[in-house]
């Protein structure tokens, strides 16, 4: 039996993000993401100006006059939501923690994906891979997806992206757009995303959280690391301390920038303290721009 908590929450989520999805995102989704090719039709008389390529030379000898085959774009599409449920996706100081904003762009991923009849799957992973929910379609299996996320249970805490990338190349069979959902607190999974982004047209969705950026001046605080359960004691109001934080954490979103970039990936940046449409939205935009749409 599903906990009344976590039915309210999944009730929220889906009235907000169906609607978002509906209004602002599916129209542009469907320009953007293209299916896996070309299926075959019918053949038709050959007008002048139609692409000689597409002759069908059977069919014009027995016919004594030229056909061409017709294509039509294959458009089902497999949409895979990576999800990072390690424990620093619990840390969230503003509207929400990462985990909740991670289902919430999950949910409006997924229901783009539904609204043009697409497969959507989901793999959740820690330093293991915790579930792996196979492509389908349909509005109760969109439901199944963001409640896995939302009501997430993991066994382990530490963080394994090289894992559940390997586990998205091994999982998804034909080239999928793949949105992995983190803030890429992590360390060598360089490799495995860039065999997973030879493969599929991977996102990266980077949470953000205001105090991964800079910590406010609040004294002598105890900090714990969720993953390792180290307590650290810090003494904010040391402005060197503070700086080299600030300074640290740039470094580290930077780095991941820059893999980003050399494997050209289109980054998205989600906050905790933002709007999470927009960010999406202008990723859509992005790439109608580069398409010429």
């Amino acid at each position: 039996m599903i906990p009344q908590e976590l039915l309210r929450q999944l009730r929220s989520i889906n009235i907000r993000t169906q609607r978002l999805a509906d209004e602002q995102l599916a129209g542009s989704y469907h320009s953007v993401f293209k299916g896996q090719g070309l299926s075959f039709r019918e053949v038709r008389a050959y007008t002048p100006g139609d692409d000689v390529r597409f002759i069908d030379w059977n069919v014009s000898a027995r016919m004594d006059s030229p056909f061409i085959k017709v294509f039509v774009e294959e458009r089902e599409m497999t949409v895979m939501l990576v999800v990072d449920a390690s424990a620093s996706e619990q840390w969230g100081t503003v509207r929400a923690s990462k985990a909740r904003i991670a289902a919430e762009v999950g949910a409006l991923c997924a229901f783009s994906a539904i609204k043009n009849n697409d497969n959507v799957g989901l793999v959740l992973a820690t330093e293991i891979v915790e579930k792996l929910v196979p492509p389908k379609k349909g509005d109760k299996h969109v439901m199944r997806v963001i409640r896995e996320i939302i009501g997430f249970e993991p066994k382990y805490t530490g963080t394994n992206l090289a894992l559940a990338l390997g586990t998205l190349v091994k999982v998804a069979k034909r080239r999928s757009v793949a949105f992995v959902i983190s803030d890429f607190f992590a360390d060598g999974f360089e490799r495995s995303l860039a065999l997973a982004a030879a493969k599929h047209d991977v996102i990266p969705v980077m949470l953000v959280d205001p105090r991964d950026e800079e910590l406010p001046d609040i004294g002598l605080v105890s900090f714990e690391d969720l993953e390792t359960g180290e307590d650290v004691l810090v003494d904010t109001s040391d402005s060197a301390v503070r700086a080299h934080y600030a300074a640290s954490m740039t470094a580290i979103r930077e780095q991941r920038e820059k893999l980003f970039r050399k494997l050209a990936l289109d980054r998205v940046i989600v906050r905790t303290d933002g709007d999470i449409v927009k960010p999406l939205r202008d990723l859509f935009a992005k790439r109608a721009r580069r398409l010429g749409r």
